[in-house]
């Protein structure tokens, strides 16, 4: 029998993290030291008051039914969050939980476009952006994101013509891959420019906990008419580790968060109701420990980044993420191959900026997911290569 595949599975190829983790694997059998700085998952243990709340729910056997909903106390948790943390005042009937921003993502514009609506996403940007309205046929056109624009979108520079068919726009920061963060004065703009254009605009929050150097992360809603004109996706993921629990919440204009319920009422049956219990610990509970990984991450920045200056790399520190941004050496012209020559000659494991759209291309994204230590003979490893040249 041969099997025909839907036209749609020629635009996903396979994913980049699973094409180096195979030269990453490739690489160890030849006896190489690895330091795998590719992939954004967290090195740090979750809080200890959290998993005992997971623990403690998963003893209980009535807790392995359906959920169906979110808990009462989860709600109210997500409003307490909001309101201490942000300053934003959320009703019930705005907020929703999601299995991780990235399924958020992927599914919302399933309910919001219909075949041929304009999706605006950045371009360098995160590939769930583009993906997710793709799979609803949407027509999917990228904003240009440039160092010289401090990587925010020209609003003002947008054709009028794209802008009446576009449907929603996807803004995050701080931007991943980019590493980017935004003044207040760019979302004070946004707002009432997309209420002018009807445009929708999809907020991804990922990352207001790990900001650097002072600044700090806010939410979206804070802006007056937000709520009418965005929905924001906020994750546990990065903040409390909390990633393999796949735990976020989609937060603003409550029809949306409506609609999107409806919507996934039909494919799912709510969140296991031990991971509920745990993100409840989690929003309630002290922020002494986000506060002390933020610190660590930035630790981890300046001894990438600068470690990086010193060897003859110029390269900016990341502004928020838990990543690192950077134009790849003088010498070199592909990104792809300049990643693959790096980890034989150095042991060193980043992503291929290309990944992140064709603005990307000629540079690379380190994640800060060792020690400061190993980061630091990352840095030496790269410099006995001989690949950077000062």
């Amino acid at each position: 029998m041969s099997i025909q595949f839907a036209d749609r599975m020629k635009d996903y190829e396979s994913g980049i993290f699973q094409v180096l983790n195979e030269k990453k694997e490739e690489a160890q059998q030849q006896g190489k030291k690895i330091y795998n700085l590719s992939v954004g998952t967290p090195d740090f243990a979750p809080a200890a008051h959290v998993v005992d709340a997971v623990v403690k729910a998963a003893l209980k056997p009535e807790n392995y039914k359906y959920a169906l909903v979110d808990i009462p106390d989860l709600i109210a948790a997500v409003q307490t969050r909001y309101e201490k943390r942000y300053g934003v005042m959320l009703e019930a009937d705005e907020i929703m939980s999601v299995y991780g921003s990235q399924e958020g993502i992927a599914h919302i514009c399933l309910t919001l476009c219909n075949p041929g609506d304009v999706v605006l996403v950045p371009n360098p940007g995160y590939p769930i952006f583009g993906i997710g309205p793709s799979l609803a046929g949407a027509e999917v056109v990228t904003y240009d994101l440039t160092q010289e624009n401090h990587y925010l979108p020209d609003l003002d520079g947008m054709d009028e013509a794209l802008l009446a068919r576009a449907k929603c726009m996807v803004v995050s920061y701080p931007l991943n891959p980019v590493c980017k963060a935004a003044p207040d004065a760019f979302y004070e703009k946004l707002i009432p420019w997309a209420a002018a254009h009807e445009i929708l605009i999809i907020h991804d929050n990922a990352y207001s906990d790990i900001i650097y150097d002072g600044r700090e992360g806010k939410s979206i809603l804070r802006i007056p008419g937000a709520k009418e004109t965005a929905v924001e996706f906020y994750s546990l993921s990065k903040s409390y580790n909390y990633t393999g629990a796949r735990m976020s919440f989609l937060t603003g204009n409550k029809d949306v968060v409506a609609c999107f319920k409806r919507f996934r009422s039909q494919i799912d049956y709510g969140t296991y109701l031990p991971v509920q219990y745990g993100a409840v610990a989690a929003l309630t509970g002290s922020d002494q420990m986000v506060k002390e990984q933020c610190a660590e991450y930035q630790k981890r920045r300046d001894a990438l980044c600068g470690g990086l200056r010193k060897i003859g790399w110029p390269m900016e520190d990341s502004e928020g993420t838990m990543f690192a941004w950077a134009k790849i050496p003088a010498g070199y012209t592909d990104d792809v191959a300049f990643v693959m020559e790096l980890v034989e000659k150095s042991g060193v494991l980043c992503t291929p900026g290309s990944s992140f759209g064709s603005l990307g291309k000629g540079h690379v994204r380190f994640a800060l997911t060792m020690p400061v230590e190993k980061i630091r003979e990352a840095v030496e490893a790269i410099a006995a290569s001989g690949m950077v040249r000062a």
